[in-house]
């Protein structure tokens, strides 16, 4: 297959599904990884798409553009493990969470699964059913109420307004951006007034975002990179990145990659 038909097929499956990873395409293509490289740089290069660590994505995002869960679900799949696994590790038994939607949050909940004696706030349905199980009499789930957006989150007043009389330990807090002018950011404006609402809820702010998300801009700001207690994120994260984090963010905490572990 000629370098500009590869091309072609990779710019079809960003447009379609937001991102594609490069063991993917290698698979899919039949070329070698390098190969697959360079038609990404190349791609870039033109501005069709953006390169990320494992892969590319869409370089057309808007910012009330809300990516499906569905979607979302692909990306940087192993990085979100990693970190849904650090973030995890900061939690003792006994505590009280909140876990906000997301696909790198889901990743938490399931590293919490073996947790003894806990309570946990989250406005993400696929969070709860991942720790609602009724054997375990030490664990509580709560699950707001609220309207359902694209990203599988319940927000509006309901959420808010059924968060507003608690008090956790540790948010776990998914977003959909990090940049050092707009902060933490989301596309959905009522996301942010419920996000918001879980901030104050808690005592530390733990952030869990993959190394994409740096640069990424959406609509509604949630907070601002000060009142980031800890960030956990992966190692791809670019030295001028992790020079600012280092500076607002309370603490920075990278996940492995598949490669140290």
């Amino acid at each position: 297959m000629l370098a500009r038909r590869r091309q072609e097929v990779i710019l079809d499956r960003v447009r379609a599904e937001g991102s594609v990873r490069v063991s993917d395409l290698v698979e899919h293509l039949g070329v070698s990884d390098m190969t697959v490289r360079r038609d990404i740089a190349e791609l870039s290069r033109q501005g069709l798409v953006d390169r990320v660590h494992g892969g590319a994505t869409s370089s057309q995002r808007r910012s009330s553009e809300e990516p499906g869960f569905a979607a979302k679900s692909s990306m940087q799949r192993t990085e979100k493990q990693a970190i849904g696994r650090l973030a995890a590790s900061l939690v003792q038994p006994g505590a009280a969470v909140a876990i906000s939607a997301g696909t790198t949050t889901v990743e938490v909940a399931r590293a919490l699964v073996d947790v003894a004696d806990l309570t946990v706030v989250t406005n993400s349905p696929p969070v709860a059913e991942i720790l609602y199980d009724p054997s375990r009499r030490d664990r509580t789930v709560v699950l707001s109420g609220g309207i359902r957006t694209p990203s599988d989150a319940l927000v509006g007043p309901v959420a808010v307004r059924s968060l507003e009389s608690l008090h956790v330990d540790h948010l776990f807090l998914g977003v959909h951006g990090i940049s050092l002018r707009a902060g933490l950011t989301t596309p959905n404006l009522v996301e942010g007034d419920t996000d918001r609402a879980l901030i104050t809820a808690a005592e530390s702010v733990v952030v869990v975002a993959d190394s994409t998300k740096w640069g990424v801009v959406g609509l509604a700001t949630i907070a601002t990179l000060d009142e980031i207690d800890v960030l956990v994120t992966d190692s791809g994260l670019d030295p001028v990145a992790r020079q600012v984090l280092a500076e607002y963010a309370g603490e920075v905490l990278y996940a492995p990659s598949e490669e140290t572990l």
